[in-house]
């Protein structure tokens, strides 16, 4: 069994590998704070980006939709309904699901995006499913190298709208996003890759601390 660790300890094994973050760590408190906050109360997220920031946010999502470095067994009451329900395929299935942080990419729905793009454009292509998928109280992470992508700033200015939280990843000087987000954590960077590389680490961390957070193996 693997034991909880602090934010401060997930934070640290951050700034390990990479001490340049270390003018995040409040930021990084502070969004895990947000995130926290949203599933202790039911809500889901919701993420976006484009080109390596579109994988980022496929990327992101699988960490909370199953075991990232926990096996996450489901709820021993699902598992017996699911046993009654199905039986020995129940069984089966109930010992390998996997505890999930609801949460969906809206870089990947195909027919959607690109329906959208030809109908309308692509400047609200992410805003109309923070429209059509967002409660108050879900959290929108967003995520942009240079802070300025419009489809990004319009998916912000949307999630504000239906109440949600944000949480940006961005660089440089923050672009835009620095003003828009509830938390922006802007890798202290200039070059694309170098911000993504950042970008990794920081998610990785921050999902890591939500795992810890609400399983415990």
């Amino acid at each position: 069994m693997m034991t909880k660790a602090s934010v401060a300890e997930h934070v640290a094994r951050l700034l390990e590998k990479y001490p340049d973050l270390a003018v995040l760590r409040q930021d990084m408190a502070d969004a895990f704070s947000v995130w926290s906050a949203s599933y202790q109360q039911g809500g889901k997220t919701l993420v976006c980006g484009n080109g390596g920031s579109a994988s980022d946010s496929e990327h992101i999502v699988g960490e909370l939709m199953k075991g990232f470095r926990k096996r996450r067994p489901v709820d021993p009451e699902f598992a017996a309904t699911l046993q009654t329900v199905a039986g020995s395929e129940g069984e089966y299935a109930a010992a390998h699901l996997q505890g999930v942080l609801p949460a969906i990419s809206l870089v990947s729905q195909t027919s959607l995006l690109t329906a959208f793009i030809n109908d309308v454009g692509p400047d609200l292509m992410f805003a109309q499913q923070v429209y059509g998928y967002g409660k108050p109280g879900d959290v929108l992470v967003a995520l942009s190298t240079s802070g300025q992508a419009p489809n990004i700033v319009y998916a912000l200015q949307t999630a504000a709208a239906v109440g949600m939280k944000t949480i940006g990843l961005t660089g440089r000087d923050g672009g835009r996003m620095k003003e828009l987000c509830d938390v922006c954590l802007i890798a202290p960077w200039q070059e694309t890759a170098d911000i993504q590389e950042r970008h990794i680490a920081m998610y990785h961390t921050l999902c890591a601390l939500l795992e810890d957070t609400f399983f415990e193996t």
